[in-house]
């Protein structure tokens, strides 16, 4: 099933938003109840114009991240921050990143569906 793009799933967080990267704090910080290691599989991370991104990659092995689950009061304007942060609107060719839902999988082994931005169709090429 797919989640409609409001659901308020938890957060794969690979790049600048990560615990000591210059995003974490000015966006996460106070609006977070937990933060955990995870893996994406299938993707490969690139260096960017000054930032990361992720590429879908069938047989690629994985990208390490965090695992970030919002206070459930933060939830919805955090998500809105994220997406302009991430310059991703849904539907609009000019995206940097697409939202989309992937299962990540926790340090445990166990997955779980989370948000993850990836590079949008005309960055990923």
């Amino acid at each position: 099933m797919t989640p409609a793009p409001w659901d308020p799933l938890p957060f794969f967080v690979y790049g600048t938003l990560r615990p000591g990267e210059a995003n974490h704090d000015l966006f996460l910080r106070g609006r977070i109840r937990t933060e955990e290691p995870g893996r994406l599989t299938g993707a490969v991370l690139y260096d960017g114009p000054g930032y990361p991104y992720a590429v879908e990659e069938p047989g690629a092995e994985e990208i390490s991240g965090e695992l970030v689950t919002a206070l459930p009061q933060t939830y919805a304007p955090l998500l809105a921050e994220l997406d302009r942060l991430e310059e991703y609107a849904p539907g609009d060719p000019r995206n940097l990143y697409e939202r989309v839902a992937r299962d990540v999988v926790r340090a445990d082994g166990t997955p779980v569906r989370a948000w993850v931005y990836l590079a949008a169709p005309a960055v990923a090429a």
